[in-house]
């Protein structure tokens, strides 16, 4: 991206200081530049919003929400950096109204004098109080700053509402175990910043389970590195054992594309197949231990809600699809607490495979008769030659028939009589099955009646 900025002023001076070499690896490893930056592809590539805001140099005021160790203060830095902004932070854990009120004061003797933009920094902004939140509206609505929040809780729940619609809100994701591994690799290679004066290796199997391990949080990665590295000689290889050690725990084995990634995953599906709440929230835990994305587990999830739950509770997948959008909107960890909801609930739900049945039948059906004739009275008539033809013409709109019930058949005559879903005697498919046995009558009743003659066919539609 090339550097552009309203006042066309360089960086302030200090705005990085990653050259102290007794600074933590991983404020030494801070990117110094956007390129440098690692993760959030879904904002940083050409044609994004916020891309194309940098490059503009209109940056517009923001919240970065995200979990720890995704970036939120290095970028606000980087984004000051490349749009020529001076760059004041402000805690709202720590500094007051009074500090505020400088800021503001300062960027608008900056703007005067000079263009110059500031861009404010306000760190842990869910824990701003009321004062600060009204001290701080009318500055970002006048233009004296332009705000970049960060937060790890649900802005809509403790911003206010006025200074929340003047912020576009960024959603940053917890980084990849492929993107921490790469800031790991870095961090070993780099010779000015990291660690590339030891000549440290480290085995693969260490470097993807300390990425797992670290879910998505860089600075937990690197400060983690920096720790085993410590008990090293230079020149040693870091293996899963000594990042053990270090660590005094036992990392997770956890092959996300490997046969263990399948057993594990398999063993939840199975548990909560068997009705086993208890081995279902151990395999949960165990893949949630070792890094694996959530998701994966929610597609899981809704799948056996289908497969093994179906109709004989209906609410399982309508559970398994709000669960899902409950961990996307709150994040982990505490959106695993919807997680272990939705396991509780789907291997404690009766269990019933006769929809899936059902599929299998009804789809073997349809390949053993592929071109078995749509019957007169279900086809289409869009036109009077259709109609012409018979098309539609002896349908009976259910809502007009005795029992609202039609007499015909809507299946084609050759398999008039098939049956695909039988119902279980379990759960909610025991109401299902009274269901079809009352509409089942109904027909019957209508069918007799026609042939008796002592009823005609009722209106069509």
């Amino acid at each position: 991206m090339a550097r552009r900025g309203t006042s066309g002023a360089a960086a302030p001076p200090g705005l990085f200081t990653n050259t102290v070499s007794s600074a933590p690896l991983a404020h030494r490893l801070r990117p110094r530049t956007l390129e440098e930056y690692v993760g959030q592809r879904q904002l940083f590539t050409p044609g994004t919003p916020v891309y194309d805001a940098i490059e503009r140099g209109v940056l517009g005021s923001m919240i970065l929400w995200g979990p720890p160790g995704t970036g939120k203060t290095t970028l606000a830095r980087l984004v000051a950096q490349r749009v020529g902004w001076t760059f004041e932070p402000f805690s709202a854990v720590s500094d007051g109204v009074p500090r505020l009120r400088v800021i503001a004061e300062q960027a608008r003797q900056r703007l005067i004098a000079s263009g110059a933009r500031t861009l404010l920094f306000v760190d842990e902004i869910h824990r701003m109080n009321a004062a600060q939140q009204d001290a701080l509206l009318p500055i970002v609505e006048d233009g004296t700053v332009t705000l970049i929040g960060a937060t790890t809780e649900a802005p809509s729940f403790e911003i206010n509402a006025a200074l929340l619609s003047r912020a576009r809100v960024v959603v940053l994701q917890p980084l990849s175990a492929e993107d921490l591994r790469a800031l790991l690799e870095r961090a070993l290679r780099d010779v000015d910043r990291g660690l590339g004066t030891r000549n440290l290796t480290a085995d693969d199997d260490a470097l993807d389970a300390l990425a797992r391990w670290a879910d998505g949080d860089a600075r937990r990665a690197i400060g983690t590195l920096e720790a085993a590295a410590a008990a090293l000689d230079d020149g040693a290889t870091l293996t899963v054992a000594l990042l053990e050690l270090a660590l005094q725990q036992r990392l997770p084995r956890h092959d996300k594309t490997g046969e263990q990634h399948f057993d594990l995953l398999s063993a939840y599906h199975k548990s909560l197949r068997g009705s086993d709440v208890q081995g279902a929230l151990y395999w949960m835990a165990r893949m949630i231990n070792a890094g694996e994305d959530p998701m994966t587990l929610f597609r899981r999830a809704m799948a056996m809600a289908a497969e093994d739950i179906g109709v004989a509770d209906p609410r399982a997948l309508q559970m398994a699809v709000a669960a899902r959008d409950a961990f996307h909107m709150l994040g982990a960890p505490e959106g695993l607490i919807p997680l272990a909801e939705m396991t509780i609930y789907l291997a404690t739900a009766p269990k019933s495979n006769r929809v899936k049945v059902a599929l299998d039948a009804a789809l073997a059906s349809a390949r053993e008769t592929p071109n078995a004739p749509v019957p007169l009275q279900l086809r289409n008539a869009p036109t009077s030659l259709h109609k012409s033809l018979g098309h539609g013409a002896s349908y009976e709109y259910a809502h007009t028939q005795p029992g609202g019930v039609p007499a015909h058949s809507h299946l084609p005559d050759e398999i008039a009589d098939a049956v695909f879903y039988e119902p279980s005697t379990l759960g909610y498919e025991k109401e299902i099955a009274k269901r079809l046995e009352w509409w089942a009558a109904r027909i019957a009743e209508r069918r007799d009646e026609l042939v008796d003659g002592s009823a005609s066919p009722g209106a069509t539609t």
